[in-house]
């Protein structure tokens, strides 16, 4: 009988463990899930302007996602003659979708433009600069993201 109390006693401690571990886990979730970003419209009238050096920048959004470690999104205008910024070397993937306006993408050594309707693609380790080499301002819009696979230097 003493063999019988000592598993039941067992047997109850291991439940009740396992219940107390799978509701921290549902906490901790539920906590993660709630800072996650959520499917929204992003009204290119209600994103704010903010004039840079180089043109105008309207954050959209950065968050973490329930497949990606970080999502972010802007939309820069860059005036005519101007660049993005000194080349830079990119740990992320990052996509580059031109609204108006002509784009000359720099990456690794290679030049090529880019006018409206067109899509660029960084791969990771380019090292990359845009430039609008036009008379009127050029808008893009600009994707990047990092996962579990994204290097981290």
């Amino acid at each position: 009988m003493k063999n019988v109390s000592c598993i039941i006693l067992a047997v109850v401690g291991f439940v009740f463990n396992t219940l107390t571990q799978a509701q921290e886990a549902s906490q901790s979730m539920a906590t993660t899930t709630t800072t996650k970003l959520a499917s929204a419209v992003y009204d290119w009238e209600k994103l704010q302007p903010v004039p840079v050096s180089n043109g105008v920048r309207r954050a959209v959004f950065e968050g973490s996602t329930v497949t990606l470690d970080k999502l972010h999104c802007h939309i820069t205008t860059l005036n005519p003659g101007q660049v993005s910024g000194p080349p830079r070397l990119h740990l992320q993937e990052e996509v580059i979708i031109v609204k108006e306006g002509t784009i000359e993408a720099t990456f690794d050594g290679h030049v090529q433009t880019a006018g409206p309707g067109s899509v660029i693609f960084f791969a990771s380790h380019a090292t990359t600069r845009l430039r609008n080499p036009g008379q009127t301002p050029a808008t893009y819009t600009v994707i990047y993201y990092y996962t579990p696979r994204t290097p981290k230097d």
